[in-house]
């Protein structure tokens, strides 16, 4: 009990973290749609994404070639159930959370096939650095 409360405040702690969560707050988004939103690469992403998701704040779904992730629906932790319910206390007139809001709301628009396209140019940038 009190290592997974430790384990959650820590993962708390970070403000990527908690613009994650934030986001997450509002729908459900893969890997590529936060690069995007959050303007980080993916290592960095992934790492805070894994961080939450052993903390048990978030969910990971597989469908395809994407992973999806979203706000843990897990009754059982109480913790991370009080965590998530402060979400809506986050100030709204922040403005890195109101940048990320638009980016969210931009994002959603495209969807998932967004994705696609994201990925396209993450090759295409590869290729152009190793063949320099």
């Amino acid at each position: 009990m009190l290592r997974d409360f430790v384990r959650s405040t820590k993962a708390m702690s970070d403000e990527t973290r908690v613009r994650i969560l934030n986001l997450l707050a509002h729908s459900e988004l893969c890997v590529c749609q936060f690069m995007v939103i959050l303007g980080m690469g993916q290592s960095t992403v992934s790492k805070h994404l894994g961080i939450l998701k052993n903390a048990g704040l978030i969910e990971m779904e597989k469908r395809g070639t994407w992973s999806f992730y979203r706000l843990s629906q897990d009754k059982t932790n109480t913790h991370n159930r009080d965590f998530i319910r402060l979400l809506p206390s986050l100030p709204k007139d922040d403005p890195i959370l109101q940048k990320d809001n638009r980016s969210l709301n931009e994002v959603s628009k495209k969807g998932v096939a967004f994705c696609s396209t994201v990925a396209l140019k993450k090759k295409q940038s590869e290729r152009s650095t190793h063949a320099g």
